[in-house]
C-alpha cells in the first residue's frame, strides 16, 4: 500500500511549510478530515483575544447593572467574581476540544465528532439560537439607546444603519473586522477608564457610600441562594468568549491559541466587570430602593455616573452601550454567526449556498448577507413588541448555555470513553464542575425561556428526521470510535479522531481512492 503523500504547500493551506502557520492535529489541518481551506488563515493570539473580548463588551454590565444589584443586594462584585469562575470551566472544556477539532463551527463541530453526528445537528441547531438572534438583540437594544438619546431618529432607522455598516464590515473581510475590533475595544475602554477615574476621584472626595467591601460581601443581605441566583444574570455578560472558537479556521498560531484566548478574554472580562461595579455599587443614589425596587428603566449605572461627574458622564456611558451593542459587539456576533453557517451547511445539515466562500475576500458572503437579513427582519419586527426585547433574551440566554451543556458532556465523551483519558481533572471533573453550575441556570431560568427553548429543539428534532429520511443523515468525516488508551494525555498528541498519514481517512484527499 503506498504511503499517503505529504500535505499540499499552498501558502493558504491549514498545514503549510511556514513554521507559523498551525499544522493542525497530524499536520494535515482540516484537510485531513476530508476538507479544503478555503477561509484565510490570518489571525494571532492578539486578535483571537480582542474578538472574545468585543463579543463580551468589556462595558456590559452598563445595561444590567440595576438588575444584578438588586438579585445580589448589593454584592454585585461578588456576582460576577462567582460568573467568571463558573464560566471558566466552560472555557477549559471549550480549549480541549477546540485543539481536538481545530475546525469552524464551534459546538456543532465539537459535539458531533465528540459524540455522535446527531448531536452534533442538534447542538448545532441550539447554538443558532444565540448566534443568529443575538445580533438580532443587539440591534434593537442599540437603536433604542439611540433612539434615547436622539429622538428624532426612529428606532428603526438606527436598526438597519448598524446592520448595513456591520454587513459591509465583515464582508470585506476577517481582516478588516479584525482592525475594526481593536479600535471599537480602544474606544470602549478608554470610557470604562474615564468612568473608573472619575468615579474613584468621587468616592476620594466623599461621594457615594466611601470606599468599602460591601459590593463584595454583605453580611445583612448574603444568602448563597440570593447570590446565585444573581450569578445567573450576570453569567450572562460572559456570554461570547466561546465565538472565539468559530475562528478556528481563520487561526494562523498553533491551536492551543484558540483556548488560550478564551481564558484570557474571560479573565480579563471578568476583572474589568469587577472592577467597574464595584465603584458603581459606591456611588449608587439609593442603593435600598434599587434592590427593593429594581430597575425597570435600566439607568442605574447612568445614575452612579451622574453622582461621580455629572449628567455628561451619565451620557457618555449611555451612548458608549449602545455603540458597543449596537456596532462592536453585533459586527462580531455577525461573524461567528455566518461560521456556524457555514461549517453545518459544509457538511450538508443546511442548504449548500450557506457554503460559498467569496473567492478573493475568503468570508462565507451568502451565510453573513443571510445573517444580517434575518438579524434585520428580527429586529424590525421585535422593535414594534413591547416584550421584544425579553422575548429575544430569553431564547439566546436558553440556546447558548443548554449548549454548553452538550459541550461539556462531549469533553468526558471523547476523552475519557473513547480515548480513555485518565487526565481526571481536565476530563471528568472540570466539565462536571462546569455542567453542574450550567444546569442550576438553566433550570432556574425563565419558565417562558424553558418553553420556547424546548419547542425550538422539537422543531431541530423534526429537522433532523427529514434529513435522515431523505438520505442527508449527518455524517462527519473522520469520526473515530475506537481510540487507544492515553495514561497520561498530551494536549499536543494527534488526536486519535484525526486520520495519520499511515492510514488517511478514505474521505481524505491524501487517501489512496483519491490519489
Amino acid at each position: 500500500m503506498s504511503e499517503a503523500p505529504a500535505p499540499p504547500s499552498d501558502p493558504d493551506s491549514s498545514a503549510p511549510a511556514d513554521p507559523s502557520e498551525p499544522a493542525g492535529i497530524e499536520g494535515y489541518g482540516i484537510e485531513g478530515y476530508g476538507y479544503r481551506q478555503e477561509l484565510r488563515r490570518s489571525l494571532r493570539f492578539t486578535d483571537l483575544l480582542v474578538y472574545g473580548l468585543v463579543f463580551m463588551v468589556p462595558i456590559a454590565p452598563f445595561g444590567i447593572f440595576g438588575s444584578v444589584f438588586q438579585g445580589s443586594g448589593g454584592m454585585v462584585a461578588l456576582a460576577y467574581g462567582l460568573g467568571m469562575v463558573a464560566m471558566m470551566f466552560t472555557a477549559l472544556s471549550y480549549a480541549q476540544m477546540s485543539r481536538a477539532f481545530p475546525m469552524a463551527g464551534s459546538v456543532y463541530t465539537y459535539a458531533g465528532r465528540g459524540i455522535a453526528a446527531p448531536v452534533g445537528f442538534l447542538a448545532g441547531w441550539m447554538i443558532l439560537l444565540d448566534y443568529v438572534l443575538v445580533p438580532g438583540l443587539l440591534y434593537l437594544i442599540a437603536g433604542v439607546a439611540m433612539n434615547s438619546l436622539v429622538p428624532a431618529v426612529p428606532v428603526w432607522l438606527w436598526l438597519v444603519g448598524f446592520v448595513l455598516l456591520n454587513t459591509a464590515v465583515n464582508y470585506l473581510g476577517v481582516e478588516m473586522t479584525s482592525k475594526v475590533n481593536k479600535v471599537m475595544l480602544v474606544g470602549e475602554l478608554l470610557v470604562l477608564l474615564v468612568f473608573v477615574g472619575f468615579g474613584l476621584a468621587a468616592l476620594a472626595a466623599g461621594k457615594g457610600r466611601g470606599f468599602d467591601f460591601t459590593p463584595v460581601y454583605n453580611s445583612q443581605t448574603f444568602s448563597w441562594s440570593l447570590v446565585l441566583g444573581a450569578v445567573s444574570v450576570a453569567v450572562l455578560s460572559f456570554l461570547g468568549f466561546d465565538g472565539i472558537s468559530t475562528l478556528s479556521e481563520e487561526n494562523r498560531d498553533s491551536t492551543r491559541a484558540i483556548g488560550r484566548s478564551m481564558i484570557a478574554a474571560l479573565l480579563l472580562a471578568g476583572s474589568l466587570f469587577i472592577a467597574q461595579t464595584w465603584i458603581a455599587s459606591l456611588l449608587v443614589p439609593d442603593p435600598n430602593t434599587l434592590i427593593s425596587e429594581g430597575d425597570p428603566d435600566g439607568t442605574a449605572f447612568y445614575d452612579a455616573a451622574r453622582v461621580a461627574a455629572g449628567g455628561w458622564l451619565a451620557t457618555v456611558t449611555a451612548a458608549a452601550t449602545a455603540v458597543a451593542w449596537g456596532f462592536a459587539n453585533s459586527l462580531v456576533a455577525q461573524a461567528a454567526t455566518s461560521r456556524l453557517l457555514y461549517a453545518m451547511a459544509r457538511d450538508r445539515q443546511l442548504p449548500a449556498f450557506l457554503a460559498k466562500v467569496h473567492p478573493s475576500r475568503r468570508v462565507p458572503v451568502n451565510a453573513t448577507l443571510l445573517t444580517a437579513g434575518v438579524s434585520l427582519v428580527l429586529g424590525l419586527w421585535t422593535a414594534s413588541r413591547e416584550d421584544g426585547i425579553t422575548l429575544l433574551s430569553t431564547l439566546v440566554n436558553f440556546g447558548a448555555l443548554t449548549t454548553f451543556l452538550v459541550l461539556h458532556v462531549s469533553v468526558v465523551v471523547h476523552y475519557l470513553v473513547r480515548r480513555r483519558s485518565r487526565d481526571w481533572w481536565r476530563h471528568l471533573l472540570a466539565p462536571a464542575a462546569g455542567f453542574a453550575v450550567l444546569a442550576y441556570v438553566v433550570v432556574n431560568a425563565d419558565i417562558a425561556a424553558q418553553r420556547l427553548g424546548f419547542v425550538w429543539l422539537a422543531i431541530g428534532g423534526l429537522v433532523l428526521a427529514g434529513l435522515m429520511l431523505s438520505g442527508r443523515r449527518p455524517n462527519l468525516t473522520a469520526v473515530a470510535t475506537d481510540s487507544p488508551s492515553l495514561d497520561s494525555p498530551s494536549l499536543d498528541s494527534p488526536s486519535p479522531d484525526s486520520p495519520s498519514p499511515d492510514s488517511p481517512s478514505p474521505d481524505s484527499p491524501f487517501s489512496k481512492e483519491n490519489q
